[in-house]
C-alpha cells in the first residue's frame, strides 16, 4: 500500500513538473524567437492569429504555445449566464389579499348620507 501510494505521490509530482514546464517553455517562447503575431477576430467569437514569418504569413492552429493565454485556446468555452429578470418592485401588490388591500385603502370614499328621513 505505501508503495503504490509512494508511486503515486511521485507521479503526481512529474506531471506537476511537466506542466510548470511547459508554461515556463510558453512564457520564454516569444523572448527568445520574437514574431509578429496578428490576431484576427469575427464578429461569431472566434479568432484567427496570424504568424509573419520569413516565409509569409502562416496560420497559426490552436495548439500554438507562444504565450499561456493560448495554451486555454482549446478549452471548452464558459457557460453563458441566462440574465434573470430584475424583481418587479410592487410584484406583492399583485396577490389577491395585497391588491384587496390596496383597492380598499385607495378607494373613493363612499358617498354622503342624505338628510334623515321625515316620517
Amino acid at each position: 500500500m505505501t508503495a503504490a501510494r509512494r508511486t503515486f505521490s511521485a507521479l503526481r509530482l512529474w506531471v506537476l513538473a511537466w506542466f510548470v514546464a511547459s508554461l515556463g517553455v510558453a512564457v520564454a517562447s516569444p523572448l527568445v524567437h520574437p514574431q509578429s503575431i496578428e490576431v484576427i477576430c469575427s464578429g461569431a467569437g472566434t479568432f484567427k492569429l496570424l504568424v509573419q514569418t520569413d516565409d509569409g504569413t502562416v496560420e497559426m492552429g490552436a495548439m500554438g504555445m507562444d504565450c499561456p493565454l493560448c495554451s486555454t485556446a482549446s478549452a471548452p468555452p464558459p457557460v453563458p449566464a441566462l440574465p434573470l429578470a430584475p424583481p418587479q418592485p410592487l410584484a406583492h401588490a399583485l396577490q389577491p389579499v395585497e391588491a384587496a388591500r390596496i383597492a380598499a385603502a385607495t378607494a373613493a370614499p363612499l358617498p354622503a348620507r342624505g338628510p334623515p328621513a321625515r316620517s
